[in-house]
This record gives structure tokens, C-alpha cells and sequence, in this order.
């Protein structure tokens, strides 16, 4: 079953990217981050009040506790690049970038959670590394792109991915113990003040009034699609391996790849299809 909300996961994440790209064209990212968490906090409480998990919140050990917190620490600094990189990057560039966390994150469950890494596991690492550089080297020699976003997006990728890895193996921590859409609800809380402290930081408050109605709509499709993604995410993560279930995870970069050429016009290279076709590869082969 756990397999299920991880593959559940993908599809919503996928739609995330889209719908999120779509909200901060004249946005500014953060501020967008900050709103979209409002409306992810809503979901996440709303699911713990329907399967009556409430109540069990003082019941929390505090070391797990603690480790749920520090995976919303990761999460909103995840964020804050994610949609920073989307921002000023392409999509299919972007999202090749972010995805790589699941590299790190079968390092880190090998590390510190003593999840095994077989000949298999090492061959999918491999293919999944090739395949995100093959994607994310595509059009950089074209001068239009080069000169208008340079590299800058990629650190933002960068650094979107390494906070998602810590993420998922800090959430799985922190959540091995209790219900997983309660620990999704309180890590949002954290989410959500660091966001709005950027925002705050950044002094970009204002902003949030002169939003355009449109894209304030899609920001908040994205807050619904990445509300779904998380409760299926860390309902898989509680059951499942974290260095698989965070690969399957990954798959969404498959929704987020066709509807970048639906929406954007985004087009893949033969040489980004055969990195694709890797990333695919060595996710599915984590299943095996």
C-alpha cells in the first residue's frame, strides 16, 4: 500500500510545479511560498480533525518531536530555492536539479538510518546522477538563455535539493512513532513561520496585496496539489524505505516534464530525453 502513496506523491508534486510556476511569473517567489503554505496548513490540520489524531499531539515524544521540526526547517529552506530556481529557471532544468535529492537521501538513510545499498541501489544512483546531468546541461551553450538566467538557478536547484533530502530522512525520524498526516500538519507550522519570516526579512509584505488575482489562484492550486503530495508522502515514508520511497517520489518529474510542454513550451533535446529515460530507468530499478 505504501508503494501507492509514494507513486500518489509524484502525481500531486508533479501538478505543484506547474501550478507554482504559473503563480510567480510577476511574483515574487517567497511571498508566493509564504501564501501557498497558508493553504497547505489548512489541508494538513483539516486531514489530522477528519481521522480524529488531534488529540494525540501531547502524546508526542519530545525527541520526535524535535526531529519533526528540524524536517519543516529543511522543508522551507527547500522551498524558499525551489521556488526561487523555478523562478528564474526552466522547469525541465529545474526539476532534473531537485529530484538528484534522491541520491543524497539513499546516502543518508544508508548512514543513519542503516537501510542497506545493494549493487542494484549503487547502478540506480549511478544512472540517476548521469540522467540529471544530461537534462540539465541541455540549451546552456544557447547565448539568448546564457546571458538572460545564467547558473544562478542551478544553486537554487542545488540547494532545493540537498534541504529535500534532509528532509525526508529527519520526517522519517520523526514520524516513526505517530500518526503521519499529524506529523505533516506540525511541521507545516514551522514551514509556514519560516516563510513568512523571510518575507518579512525581505521586506516583501506589500507585495502580497498587489498580487494579481490569477496567479494568486494558482499559487493556491500548488498549496493543494503539494498538501496532497505531503500526505501521501509521509504516509509511504512511515511504512516504506526512505531509499525508495523518495525515489518514487522523484517519478514526478515525469507529470512535471509533460505539462512543461503543455503550459511552457518546453522542449526536450534527444540528449535530455536520453537523461530522462536514465532518471526514469534507475527509479524504477529502486523498486526491484
Amino acid at each position: 500500500m505504501w508503494i501507492l502513496f509514494a507513486f500518489g506523491s509524484a502525481l500531486f508534486a508533479g501538478l505543484t510545479s506547474i501550478l507554482a510556476k504559473c503563480g510567480i511569473k510577476n511574483t515574487d517567489s517567497n511571498a508566493a511560498t509564504a501564501i501557498r503554505t497558508i493553504v497547505v496548513l489548512i489541508m494538513a490540520w483539516g486531514m489530522t480533525f477528519v481521522t480524529e489524531k488531534v488529540h494525540t499531539v501531547k502524546a508526542i515524544p519530545k525527541n520526535e518531536l524535535g526531529f519533526i521540526c528540524l524536517s519543516g526547517v529543511a522543508t522551507g529552506a527547500s522551498w524558499l530555492c525551489y521556488f526561487r530556481a523555478l523562478q528564474i529557471g526552466d522547469v525541465d532544468k529545474v526539476v532534473p536539479v531537485d529530484k538528484s535529492s534522491a541520491i543524497l537521501s539513499i546516502l543518508l538513510a544508508f548512514l543513519f538510518l542503516h537501510e542497506s545499498i545493494s549493487p542494484l541501489k549503487l547502478l540506480c544512483v549511478v544512472l540517476i546522477g548521469a540522467g540529471t546531468y544530461l537534462m540539465i546541461t541541455k540549451k546552456e551553450t544557447s547565448s539568448e538563455n546564457s546571458g538572460k538566467k545564467g547558473w544562478s538557478w542551478f544553486f537554487y536547484a542545488l540547494g532545493s535539493a540537498v534541504f529535500a533530502s534532509l528532509t525526508s530522512i529527519l520526517g522519517k525520524v520523526g514520524i516513526e512513532n505517530i500518526d503521519s498526516n499529524l506529523g505533516t500538519a506540525i511541521r507545516t507550522i514551522v514551514v509556514l513561520i519560516m516563510a513568512w519570516i523571510v518575507v518579512f526579512v525581505t521586506k516583501k509584505q506589500d507585495s502580497v496585496r498587489t498580487i494579481d488575482h490569477r496567479e494568486l489562484g494558482f499559487i493556491c492550486l500548488s498549496g493543494l496539489a503539494t498538501g496532497a503530495s505531503w500526505l501521501c508522502y509521509y504516509r509511504a515514508l512511515q511504512d516504506g524505505l526512505a531509499s525508495v520511497v523518495v525515489p518514487i517520489d522523484k517519478l514526478s518529474i515525469l507529470v512535471t516534464i509533460a505539462f512543461s510542454r503543455l503550459a511552457f513550451h518546453e522542449r526536450l533535446t534527444p540528449k535530455s530525453d536520453w537523461g530522462l529515460a536514465l532518471i526514469v530507468a534507475g527509479t524504477l530499478a529502486m523498486l526491484l
